[in-house]
């Protein structure tokens, strides 16, 4: 099986940002919405990173509280 991606997406005010991640790479996309938020010529908010930043940790606590039951398929 191949490894999954995450897309997490914000459109605002004729501004796209796309974050692509695997489960992985979870330190690296938060710590990248904070770069984002940090760059001025960016029409990137800390509140956008914090927001983006807790849809991240949400799928992460989602999926491993998945990965605790049990499959019976």
């Amino acid at each position: 099986m191949g490894r999954a991606v995450n897309v997490l997406a914000l459109v605002r005010d004729g501004h796209r940002f796309v974050f692509l991640y695997d489960d992985d790479s979870v330190e690296t996309v938060l710590t990248t919405l904070g770069e984002y938020a940090n760059d001025p010529e960016l029409e990137f908010t800390w509140y956008d990173a914090a927001v983006l930043a807790q849809r991240v940790r949400r799928l992460k606590t989602e999926k491993e509280q998945t990965e605790d039951f049990p499959s019976f398929f």
